[in-house]
């Protein structure tokens, strides 16, 4: 028996997608690249927005073509399109065999076995369970780099965002099952570790009374072979002193702060249902950069949120200009049902937001320009990801300031040596607004 599996959405995703690879891979299915030849296509679906939404119907829709054309028997969907939308998806898509909620991957040989044999089921978990150390995981990342997801769910309660109703309240892992893992993920060759939750800064809240990130950075240290430590998804109001001052002190945790603020004025964060605001966050940035130099920031920002006026988009513009992030993402808002933002007045135009959005891409993407420029003639660490496909002397890679998959890479010129997992020392000789060019040194 063979399956095939598609990830789509967040790294949060991706863990969840390969957890359930390797519960089927330790039960004798073997995993195969070729949709055409798996007699299982499963689909782990995300349902953040409604770009991401349709992306995946259109992914559903796509390998249900395998039943007619190839040799798929049973068409499972997963993740957080089919745990928020399950019984629609079961009553209009036939093509679908088996929904899958969040809280049910580890169901995934039960819906194999009862699809196979001509049931159409619906799995969702009572509640929200996460995987441990001792959980079959087939990785689908490069052997060097692996994602380690610290907690699942969402205390939070932003205006715009469905995933608490997916994912539910926060579930944190205990600190030694998170330790026990890295430590595999060393001794199979892996050297960053890249921590992962909706909530990163609030880890262990829910189990020991308070976050203990910085409890759980200080024993992941001391993990030989494991060179990189980076954290994803930290939230402003839980990046404390503590967790500076220990950034700053470990050469191990990667200098990369990633901060989802998305917005900067402190009307449109109060209807966000944020508890930031323009002050909070200034101070946060300024302790960051003056505690940890060199640090490179990346954030996320969204326009169009209901009611932002032409005032409220300024000042997140003036915001960037003056803030000057090292790295930014921008979103246009998507009304999603359920959540308090769908029922909010002045609902902004598709077309006055997309032209914030371009507005905003625009500036960032000379801010980062001139950013990368600056770095001509640093130095720096690069881990090397692979060689070009057109120029075989140059290869490609990350340092700590570019996060994987998010974030641009360092191209080295001349370099016929370096493999794949690589920590090479390189000079930056040009900066470009989203990649870099280096020699190695």
């Amino acid at each position: 028996m063979k399956a095939g599996i598609i990830s789509l959405g967040c790294a949060k995703n991706l863990v969840d997608t390969e957890v359930m690879l390797g519960i089927m891979q330790s039960r004798g299915v073997q995993i195969t690249p070729n949709p055409a030849e798996a007699d299982i296509l499963i689909i782990n679906t995300c349902a953040f927005i409604a770009s991401a939404k349709e992306e995946s119907i259109t992914t559903i829709l796509n390998f249900a073509e395998y039943k007619d054309a190839g040799n798929c028997q049973s068409l499972i969907v997963a993740g957080c399109l089919g745990q928020r939308y399950k019984k629609e998806l079961l009553d209009e898509m036939p093509e679908i065999d088996a929904i899958i909620g969040t809280g049910a991957w580890h169901r995934v040989m039960e819906a194999i076995n009862l699809t196979l044999r001509g049931e159409r089921v619906i799995l969702i978990g009572d509640k929200e369970i996460i995987y441990d150390a001792k959980t079959p995981r087939l990785r689908t990342t490069p052997n060097y780099t692996a994602y380690v997801k610290i907690a699942e769910g969402c205390d939070h309660s932003c205006a715009f965002c469905a995933i608490p109703l997916i994912r539910g309240k926060q579930i944190s892992r205990n600190i030694e099952d998170i330790v026990e893992e890295v430590k595999q993920l060393a001794e199979d060759g892996v050297k960053e570790i890249n921590l992962i939750a909706q909530d990163t800064t609030n880890y262990g809240r829910d189990i020991y009374g308070k976050p203990r990130l910085a409890d759980l950075l200080r024993e992941l240290v001391k993990v030989e072979k494991i060179q990189w430590i980076r954290i994803l998804y930290a939230y402003p109001q839980t990046f404390t002193d503590e967790l500076i001052d220990l950034m700053a002190s470990e050469e191990k945790i990667c200098n990369y702060v990633d901060l989802p603020l998305q917005h900067a004025a402190d009307s449109v964060l109060k209807r966000m249902h944020r508890p930031d605001t323009k002050e909070s966050i200034e101070k946060l940035l300024n302790k960051l950069r003056k505690k940890i130099p060199g640090v490179s920031i990346r954030s996320t920002f969204m326009v169009g949120f209901p009611g932002e006026t032409e005032e409220e988009f300024n000042t997140l513009k003036n915001f960037l200009q003056e803030q000057r992030l090292d790295k930014v993402g921008i979103f246009v808002y998507s009304p999603e049902e359920d959540t308090p933002a769908y029922e909010m007045e002045d609902q902004i135009l598709e077309d006055v937001a997309q032209e914030r959005y371009h507005e905003l891409m625009s500036i960032q993407s000379l801010i980062s320009q001139e950013i990368n420029e600056s770095l001509e003639g640093k130095e720096f660490d690069v881990l090397i990801e692979g060689r070009d496909r057109e120029v075989e002397e140059v290869v490609a890679g990350r340092s700590y300031r570019e996060a994987p998959e998010v974030d641009g890479q360092i191209y080295i010129e001349n370099d016929k040596k370096s493999l794949a997992g690589d920590i090479v020392r390189v000079k930056v000789v040009a900066g470009f607004a989203y990649d870099i060019a280096a020699e190695k040194i």
